[in-house]
């Protein structure tokens, strides 16, 4: 089994994803404890699609953020560098016109979308700010972003028994429901890696995204960040 390492080497990223694919959606259920679709629907709502607008949803792994989209009457484009995740996306999900892509040099022209997102899947690029400027150059002028990304929780307290659960349990858990356990061992340590939201912003800035706005779900275990392209 693959598991990625905190260098975040993309052919090893993508093969872990390869081998999680088929469970993907089962275990990060299971994991986040059902909370997970509460955060994609506030993605959704953030994004705010609109009948006729083109989004792309970077990191879209089998589509199950894409479809909300595609429901609201926008057309979305579900991308993601795993091929195992978009084979699986396929089987149920025909109608999502999947692309296959590395978000460090996205497979679009400049100016293409009407808005970006990209659920859990910023942490996994090698270079996260070339992520973000790749989502802006490829974001109409006007244009909206929503990055859907764990955080830091914001009450002490909970964030110790976060840490823990995170370090511990999770893993733990991963063994009974996922296809590749190792891999959850590299998202707990890449959650603790990354930045707080604060941090996250300023990295969104330092991309070229304007002011930047974010809001805590879960405490802070999850944090939307979003923009607008100047």
């Amino acid at each position: 089994m693959t598991r990625a390492g905190l260098d975040k080497e993309p052919h090893d990223v993508a093969r872990m994803f390869d081998d999680v694919a088929q469970r993907y959606d089962l275990t990060n259920d299971v994991l986040s404890l059902g909370q997970d679709r509460r955060w994609r629907r506030q993605v959704v709502r953030m994004v705010d699609p609109r009948p006729g607008e083109l989004i792309l949803d970077l990191a879209a792994g089998t589509g199950t953020s894409s479809s909300p989209f595609a429901a609201a009457g926008a057309t979305v484009v579900p991308c993601d560098f795993s091929l195992g995740m978009l084979t699986e996306g396929k089987k149920t999900r025909a109608d999502l016109p999947f692309v296959a892509g590395d978000g460090m040099q996205l497979p679009f022209g400049d100016d293409t979308f009407d808005a970006v997102t990209i659920s859990f899947g910023l942490r996994n690029i090698h270079d996260p700010v070339q992520g973000l400027r790749e989502l802006l150059r490829v974001t109409r002028r006007g244009g909206r972003i929503v990055v859907c990304e764990f955080s830091t929780p914001t009450w002490g307290p909970f964030e110790a028994v976060y840490s823990n659960y995170l370090m511990k349990a999770l893993p733990r858990i991963a063994e009974r429901v996922s296809s590749n356990p190792e891999s959850y061992v590299y998202l707990a340590e890449s959650i603790r890696a990354w930045p707080d939201q604060r941090g996250l912003a300023l990295r969104m800035v330092e991309a070229g995204w304007g002011k930047v706005d974010w809001h805590n779900l879960s405490g802070g275990v999850v944090a939307l960040h979003s923009s607008v392209k100047p």
